[in-house]
């Protein structure tokens, strides 16, 4: 009965996230702003009453959730395992058997949330990094280097192990078809990086802007060496 159970949700949810306009919606919130209704609406192409019939369907399989605020109703994604879900797709909605060439815009492909974490070329070479440096263990654990390295730049790692959610993992990245980081450390990670200005966010997109200091202290502070421009290939070697 179980696994029964467990394969009806599993379809249901797929159903949920397999129509076009809800699609739409739910990668619209990936960039980790919430939404009203009348926005994803317009996002997916349908009516307001229609957007509504969407929006309860995917509240009810888990995949949004809603904060209601005065007279509106905000929507965004129900958390990190949903985001991940949504990149798997992207992923598999390419065409392994052809040489991947990425079709991602630009700026998107260079450096962009996934949820809340960092996402993009930047995101997948910090993760590297992260990994070349043995900060990272196999299980996605601090080292005792990464404990040090991480408390040097100011994060609080006590306080982002208590939070209610996985540390780190591997999250495959939709663009380059390689992991970044994800969970607790790469939230915090993103946090740090707009903190110190290494990155800045426009407020409706998901792409991120890698500023002049974040290039010199990614360098010196990480040994990440990126390029001046947008999308080329970032070298993690540690100067």
């Amino acid at each position: 009965m179980d696994a029964a159970y467990a394969d009806s949700g599993a379809a249901r949810i797929a159903s949920a996230i397999g129509e076009p306009a809800r699609a739409r919606m739910l990668y619209c919130l990936m960039d980790g702003h919430a939404r009203t209704a009348t926005e994803l609406a317009a996002v997916a192409e349908v009516s307001p009453s229609t957007a509504s019939v969407h929006l309860t369907r995917l509240k009810v399989e888990g995949l949004v959730k809603v904060l209601v605020q005065g007279k509106h109703r905000y929507y965004s994604l129900h958390g990190p395992e949903v985001a991940r879900v949504l990149e798997s797709l992207s992923v598999l909605a390419g065409s392994p058997r052809q040489k991947f060439v990425p079709n991602t815009p630009h700026r998107l492909r260079a450096a962009r949330t996934c949820y809340d974490h960092i996402a993009g070329t930047l995101g997948v070479q910090l993760h590297d990094r992260l990994e070349s440096a043995g900060w990272l263990s196999n299980s996605y654990d601090f080292t005792p280097a990464g404990v040090k390295a991480f408390e040097a730049l100011g994060v609080d790692v006590a306080e982002t192990r208590a939070r209610h959610r996985r540390f780190a993992f591997a999250c495959l990245d939709w663009s380059e078809r390689r992991s970044h980081l994800g969970g607790a450390l790469g939230a915090a990670l993103l946090s740090l990086a707009l903190r110190k200005k290494w990155v800045t966010q426009e407020l409706d997109s998901r792409a991120l802007s890698i500023t002049s200091l974040g290039r010199r202290e990614m360098r010196t502070s990480l040994g990440v060496e990126l390029s001046l421009e947008c999308g080329e290939h970032y070298d993690t070697t540690a100067r």
